[in-house]
């Protein structure tokens, strides 16, 4: 079963000649930091209130090559302008890079975020006559087609011994789904971020699982292979990845100013993202690329095509690019 979002976008035109680098990706040398970068103008791609806030709050932001930032609200966005060559590095969820390796897209995968999977869940309505993932059966859930979202609700579901065919499952995006529950056309809700948090705090929602155990935590740093093949800017890459590493390391203990600079991005209140972080799963960090990654990735892959989400198998391993692991784990 082909994905509507991602046929309509037309988003993976893969090229033959990318294909042939495939093997020797791992066994590159990382690029040298050292190099003279103020030339060079990296395209990368943010989420409202992540990365450029936490640089500059950081004060990692003082990078000696210029920062194009593009503004994109999900990873299959991401993977979409890096495919067309419009973006240097982006990031997003370990669902798109599944798409991507199905379809053998122009992108590589050099390192992993760790972030909040309890900002991840499933709520239900304060008045749905709901206390488990059993109770979902017959009931109509809005969730977020190929997305984490859809991953751990499946997850779950099966856990407690249904399906989507148990549910009245509705694909609706996140601000779809945010009016919808607030007007109580859905049951109960599995969504991520901002939106969930605004679900709780305004309208009562109770959350019923999060996403922990459910999904590994890995969320994917996306590359430009074009990028990576020139030499000054795979130079830059590996030096704002560093700068990357160290401001999730320095917001684990100042998460305030952290908020402070999500908020003049967001408009969200600080409250609300402090609470959020004092709820979270575990640490933020940045890390290298591991064999349990890989493997966490392929799983994904795995259970997307049990659930017709994918159109055939997937195998992510080819995609992932271990050239930085050096400078992350020095």
């Amino acid at each position: 079963m082909q994905n509507p979002l991602l046929t309509r976008r037309q988003w993976l035109l893969a090229t033959a000649a990318t294909a042939t680098t495939f093997g020797t990706a791992a066994t590159q040398a990382a690029p040298s930091t050292t190099q003279d970068l103020r030339g060079v103008t990296l395209r990368v791609g943010t989420y409202k209130g992540l990365w450029r806030p936490l640089l500059q709050a950081s004060g990692q932001a003082d990078t000696p090559y210029k920062i194009d930032w593009r503004e994109f609200n999900n990873g299959v966005l991401h993977i979409e302008a890096i495919n067309g060559d419009a973006l240097d590095l982006g990031s997003g969820s370990e669902i798109p890079a599944v798409f991507a390796a199905r379809q053998k897209a122009s992108v590589r995968f050099v390192a992993v975020t760790h972030e909040d999977l309890n900002n991840q869940a499933t709520l239900a309505r304060k008045d749905a006559p709901i206390r488990s993932m059993a109770d979902f059966k017959g009931k109509r859930i809005g969730y977020v087609r190929a997305t984490t979202a859809h991953y751990y609700l499946a997850k779950q579901l099966a856990e407690a011994g249904l399906s989507f065919g148990d549910i009245d499952a509705v694909s609706l995006s996140p601000a779809d789904g945010l009016s919808a529950f607030a007007r109580g056309d859905l049951d109960a809700w599995a969504i991520y971020g901002y939106n969930g948090q605004l679900a709780r705090t305004q309208y009562g929602a109770r959350t019923i699982k999060t996403a922990v155990g459910y999904l590994s935590g890995n969320f994917p740093i996306y590359a430009n292979p074009r990028t990576l093949d020139d030499t000054p800017r795979a130079a830059a890459i590996g030096d704002l990845l560093q700068r990357l590493q160290r401001a999730f390391a320095w917001s684990n203990s100042h998460y305030l100013a952290y908020a402070q600079a999500q908020s003049a991005e967001t408009r969200v209140p600080v409250g609300d993202l402090v609470e959020l972080f004092n709820r979270r799963s575990g640490d933020y960090s940045l890390a290298a690329v591991d064999e349990s990654v890989l493997r966490s990735h392929q799983d994904v892959a795995d259970t997307f095509v049990k659930l017709g989400v994918l159109d055939g198998p997937a195998q992510v391993r080819p995609l992932w690019d271990r050239r930085f692991n050096p400078l992350l784990t020095s």
